[in-house]
């Protein structure tokens, strides 16, 4: 198949995916370039068709049967970058029973994250530190799906069950059981010295509110990072990476 017109309607409805409520209704979303399409294929997530240059199609051999031939104006007109990548795939949003999460005992939970970076950059640390899921929390969090969290993951978005809960009264029957910790600048358990008790959920605020007074509320424990006098605090995703490393990972020795 071909297509070189950016008028075409399979590229209408594909451009529609770069708006987040066009991927919740459809359940699809937009992967950027060899390397995002790639993994995401050998980790099972379902690829409805990839638009590819007609110079690199060999390269997509993995999935020729789904390729759709086309050319650099049909691939700026639905790509989300500067510069079009040589090929740009519509995939199908993965999905997880959220009763897994009873079975799991080391959970980041993100309360009302708002930059699709810091959110890409958590789901890496999140993978590397040994957490086995995240929880989006509240009604303001970023997209998962947005392109450029999708890129910001760099292939690990695939590797680690994210759920999204909204109802407070849902988070409290699941992690009723759980050690909750909450990280808050004012706590007076210094992480250096700060043991994990598992199961535990490590609460994290937004970037520029903190944790919300209901989660607070709802902890069980906190801590805080000790840095220099000179530093008021620290960029989220390095928070979360520092915190993670500490309590996940040196806990565990």
């Amino acid at each position: 198949m071909e297509i070189t017109s950016v008028n075409n309607n399979i590229v209408k409805d594909t451009v529609k995916l770069q708006q987040k409520k066009y991927r919740n209704l459809t359940g699809k979303f937009l992967l950027e370039g060899y390397k995002a399409i790639k993994e995401a294929f050998d980790a099972g997530i379902k690829i409805e068709k990839i638009f590819v240059d007609k110079k690199h199609q060999d390269e997509y051999k993995f999935c020729s049967e789904i390729l759709i031939q086309t050319n650099e104006i049909v691939l700026k007109k639905i790509s989300t970058t500067e510069s079009a990548p040589e090929a740009i795939a519509i995939g199908f949003q993965k999905q997880y029973d959220k009763n897994i999460l009873k079975n799991l005992k080391k959970i980041v939970l993100l309360e009302n994250i708002k930059d699709l970076g810091n959110l890409g950059t958590i789901i890496r640390s999140s993978i590397a530190f040994g957490a086995e899921a995240i929880v989006l929390y509240g009604g303001e969090c970023v997209d998962i799906y947005n392109p450029k969290c999708v890129r910001a993951s760099v292939g690990n978005l695939w590797k680690i069950p994210i759920f999204e809960i909204k109802d407070f009264e849902e988070l409290k029957n699941t992690f009723q059981n759980y050690e909750r910790i909450a990280t808050l600048p004012k706590s007076t358990n210094y992480l250096k010295n700060f043991k994990i008790k598992l199961p535990a959920v490590i609460m994290f605020g937004s970037e520029a509110d903190g944790l919300s007074e209901q989660l607070i509320n709802f902890a069980t424990t906190s801590v805080k990072i000790e840095m220099a006098k000179t530093v008021e605090s620290l960029n989220l995703a390095s928070s979360v990476s520092v915190i993670l490393y500490q309590t996940l990972i040196s806990g565990d020795n």
